[in-house]
């Protein structure tokens, strides 16, 4: 063990972690230089397309120092706030962390989030600056920063550019000097942790673990210790990156374990992996069960393809733990789905990905978040759509999730980003001035900052704020549900839950944006916005006028007049028993966030 050394490499979207794994794996893995290809660690071509990583991958590699063999697992993390536990989970499988800080950009968000994350869990980090060959890279200023952010000395910070691979053995003798090999634990029976799992359709849930202890050989028998589930290893291996079968893993080992398992709720992230004829074995500590945030209806366009739909779904779910979905029905849209999300990237990344591999189209309802209800029986309920909401006589308190959200802005961005963020309900924690930058932190309801927040937040700063939030608390609001009505009918896939104070202003936007989007029918169609039974805002959709008086050639005006009133007479019968069907190009329109 103490020649194996367990390194993440952290760092914010598009500072180069992608490209720096590339290098390494060049340059110390067994890949043959045919096989290489830009961002190797990234399997799906929306993580190439975006320069993301969406699921965490690992790489064994080797490097000779000191006339010595070392084996180098570098477990590479998912960069979006998203992803967080995802990002904890891979983290506690190391012992250091490469924090990668584009020299052109300093430090941001994601980077600063992720660095006091692997502190927590006790890691060693080794700052690198990358970037360096760029002539706009501000080298002093960002050392400056990462000596104040790290408390480290400045001969401690490695330069290097992955793009071209300048400094890149420095970075492998550092991890061997600085990082300590992992520690073995005493327990009696083989013992490993899960840092992540996936569905392979030839071989069932591959799933990737650290060994903490013992050795794990095919053929033996294992155990989940969440669900106590059981399962007989059939394969054990490693990837280089490519997937290299072994006869054992052995402690302080990072590899793969294939054992016949079918659903990755078998296998949850985070779990811990013990020998069958362990007596009380003991978890090892950070796991817990992933649970969605955001949610959102999915509603085929065509409603032939509800089947296939379902089976997309079902099939996303395998691949991922943290996407959840159940059937829905709603009076306005047909046969659907509410779908649990981590969030908005996550939504955004499954849609796409619907789109691609499978060709369906979807409408989405606009995301809400998880509240808690509190009954007058005391009893808490959770909602996560505005349809479980139960009846207001009924609701004693109502609670909505509250993030703390920090932003990285530039400091001529300050007081519109300081604007935004009080008009969205958010109240100021933290502000801290960088050489070229200022870190400010607000808490703001969750409910703020799902739907438009970010766009306005890009907007505000033209694109060079980096944000990071978590989900800290939940708080007693005054929320109500906001109720559309076309036709004094009840549009359910309109309805939202929103905070009383914006409540009028809202109400007024949802009612004139679907003002434009519904069709003028032969009758005026009445649109309202309202709290249960009170209104509070109004407008209508004239109808079409038929000109009944042209086929009159003069003659007395009481002629003209019993046209008028029949006419009349006739549009309020239509009105009182004319249905106003919405098109779904309608809600999809309002639905869509504007750009």
């Amino acid at each position: 063990m103490k020649n194996i050394r367990n390194i993440s490499i952290i760092a914010h979207i598009d500072h180069g972690k992608s490209t720096l794994a590339d290098r390494l794996i060049e340059k110390y893995g067994l890949l043959a230089s045919r096989d290489m290809q830009d961002q190797i660690l990234d399997s799906m071509d929306l993580e190439r397309e975006r320069g993301i990583t969406i699921k965490a991958q690992t790489v064994s590699l080797t490097y000779k120092y000191n006339n010595e063999s070392y084996k180098i697992n570098i477990i590479d993390t998912p960069g979006h706030v998203d992803f967080s536990y995802e990002v904890s989970r891979s983290l506690s499988a190391c012992d250091s962390a490469l924090l990668i800080i584009d020299a052109t950009q300093g430090i941001e968000a994601q980077s600063i989030a992720h660095t006091n994350l692997a502190k927590d869990l006790g890691l060693r980090i080794i700052p690198i600056i990358n970037k360096i060959d760029l002539p706009s890279a501000d080298i002093p200023s960002v050392r400056k920063d990462l000596t104040e952010f790290l408390d480290v000395n400045d001969n401690e910070i490695i330069e290097v550019s992955a793009k071209t691979g300048l400094g890149i053995d420095k970075i492998m003798e550092h991890v061997v000097e600085k990082t300590l090999p992992p520690q073995e634990s005493d327990d009696e029976y083989p013992k490993a942790f899960i840092i992540d799992s996936w569905f392979d359709n030839y071989l069932g849930v591959i799933v990737l673990v650290k060994v903490i202890n013992g050795k794990i050989n095919p053929k033996q028998k294992i155990k989940i210790l969440s669900n106590q589930k059981e399962f007989v290893i059939d394969k054990v291996g490693i990837f280089t990156p490519k997937i290299t079968y072994l006869d054992q893993l052995e402690a302080g080992d990072v590899g793969f374990i294939i054992a016949s398992i079918k659903t990755l709720d078998a296998a949850p992230v985070g779990d811990t992996i013990t020998d069958v004829k362990a007596i009380e074995p003991t978890p090892l500590p950070g796991f817990q069960h992933i649970q969605p945030r955001v949610f959102s209806g999915f509603y085929p366009i065509d409603a032939k393809n509800y089947q296939e739909s379902k089976k997309a779904l079902d099939k996303l779910s395998l691949n991922d733990n943290s996407f959840t979905y159940e059937p829905e029905n709603s009076d306005s849209l047909g046969h659907g789905f509410r779908c649990g999300f981590l969030g908005l990237l996550h939504m955004e990344i499954i849609r796409e990905r619907l789109s691609r591999e499978y060709a369906l189209d979807f409408l989405m309802t606009v995301p809400s978040v998880t509240y808690k209800i509190e009954t007058k029986n005391n009893e808490v309920i959770e909602v996560k759509s505005p349809k479980d909401l139960p009846d207001e006589n009924k609701i004693k308190l109502f609670l909505e999730p509250i993030a703390r959200i920090n932003i990285i802005t530039p400091a001529e961005y300050l007081g519109p980003v300081i604007e935004l963020c009080i008009k969205k309900r958010g109240s100021q924690k933290n502000l801290q001035y960088r050489t070229n930058s200022v870190e400010i932190s607000f808490e703001i309801p969750l409910s703020e900052i799902i739907y438009d927040f970010f766009d306005k937040l890009k907007s505000s700063t033209r694109g060079y704020a980096s944000y990071d939030y978590t989900v800290i608390d939940y708080v007693e609001s005054k929320m109500i549900k906001l109720d559309i009505l076309v036709n004094k009918k009840k549009v359910d896939a309109l309805s939202q839950i929103l905070h009383k104070e914006n409540s009028d202003k809202k109400a007024r936007e949802l009612i004139e944006n679907l003002k434009v989007l519904i069709p003028r029918q032969m009758f005026e169609i009445s649109i309202q916005g309202a709290i249960g039974s009170k209104i509070l805002a109004s407008t209508s959709v004239r109808g079409f006028r038929k000109d009944v008086t042209a086929k009159l050639y003069g003659g007395d005006v009481t002629r003209k007049m019993k046209l008028l009133k029949k006419q009349k007479e006739g549009k309020r019968k239509m009105k009182k028993i004319g249905n106003v069907d919405i098109p779904k190009e309608a809600f999809y329109e309002f639905m869509m966030p504007k750009k």
